[in-house]
């Protein structure tokens, strides 16, 4: 049997902050995932969850008073998270690609598209401009925009919002980076456009081997697209796994909540099955589970500890109905 392969993505314990007039906000809390060469992990969750928080951190584009408050990001085994700026700036589009939900402010309005794919080409690889330019026109044919040649020195609101996201994707490609963040970037665009961007992504993976951390809340996106899914809530993980596993058999109370709110072709229902209440604010996150106030299987250990991801089944869960004293009991109920 082969050995997996190293993990070219490591986030270990990572925390963040932000620092406000009334006290200190931990937007991301002990939050720990690997990502292999090739694979898409996809992170989901509601609004607030931290999901975006978590790629902008990697990236090392956390605005003040955001800050990396501790753990590490490793990036094929070197530590990136500690970085000086113009270190960081260098790693940044050369070994890390970035995929935003706007294409719109991801591209100077100012420039053709060629102009800031070469510019881009030249600032991370050894090429003369003939070259750089040579190399974009591949790029954007790679993406799938007709007429290469000619659409090269088009500017950004010459193209439709789908090929505006093909010619971001060419941007974050410039370089041949190893990793690519992938926020929302299907978010914007028609269901037809949504899935020949996913089939790229996925064309990136087999072809060019890179990892990708796929941002989104769709979670047809992800059923599409990724190979594990990371559940986020309240800036933590609660569950992460095989994609398929965590869609067809959750161990997470708030993950069988996400999973039973998407309709099922074929299906009659009145209404669809929905988490009650809201995400709490970062200043009123409860005590123990931060999902203990809208979880339906809530018990007195889930308002007093945190729980860490606890083996689950086929995937890893942040919830005390996995923990080894629960077994016996859950067992009891299963044979009632």
């Amino acid at each position: 049997m082969s050995e997996a392969p190293a993990p070219l993505l490591e986030v270990r314990n990572l925390r963040v902050e932000f620092n406000t007039r009334r006290g200190t906000l931990v937007a991301i809390d002990d939050v720990s995932f690997d990502i292999a060469p090739g694979e898409v992990l996809g992170v989901v969750g509601e609004s607030g969850a931290g999901k975006s928080i978590t790629g902008t951190a990697i990236i090392g584009l956390l605005e003040p008073p955001g800050r990396i408050a501790g753990g590490e990001i490793r990036l094929a085994g070197e530590r990136i998270d500690n970085l000086p700026a113009e270190a960081m700036r260098r790693i940044r589009g050369r070994r890390i690609g970035a995929i935003f939900q706007d294409p719109l402010t991801s591209l100077n309005p100012l420039y053709t598209v060629g102009r800031q794919i070469v510019e881009t080409i030249q600032t991370h690889l050894p090429m003369n401009a003939a070259e750089a330019r040579t190399r974009a026109i591949d790029l954007l044919r790679e993406v799938g925009i007709p007429a290469a040649e000619r659409r090269i020195d088009h500017y950004p609101h010459q193209f439709s919002g789908g090929m505006r996201q093909r010619v971001v994707i060419a941007l974050a490609l410039c370089a041949n980076p190893r990793l690519i963040i992938a926020d929302e970037p299907t978010t914007a665009l028609d269901v037809s456009i949504q899935a020949q961007i996913i089939q790229l992504l996925k064309k990136l993976c087999r072809e060019h081997g890179t990892a990708v951390m796929l941002v989104t809340h769709d979670m047809g996106v992800i059923a599409e697209t990724a190979d594990r899914v990371a559940v986020m809530y309240a800036g933590r993980l609660a569950e992460i796994g095989p994609v398929q596993a965590v869609i067809h058999q959750p161990q997470h109370p708030y993950t069988a909540g996400l999973m039973g709110s998407i309709p099922a072709i074929g299906q009659e229902v009145e209404r669809l099955p929905q988490i009650e209440g809201s995400m709490p604010r970062l200043n009123a996150i409860p005590k123990g589970c931060a999902f203990n106030p809208r979880c339906p299987k809530v018990f007195d250990r889930c308002r007093e500890e945190r729980p860490d991801l606890l083996p689950a089944g086929a995937t890893r869960a942040a919830c005390w109905l996995h923990a080894k004293q629960m077994e016996p009991q859950i067992n009891a109920d299963e044979r009632r």
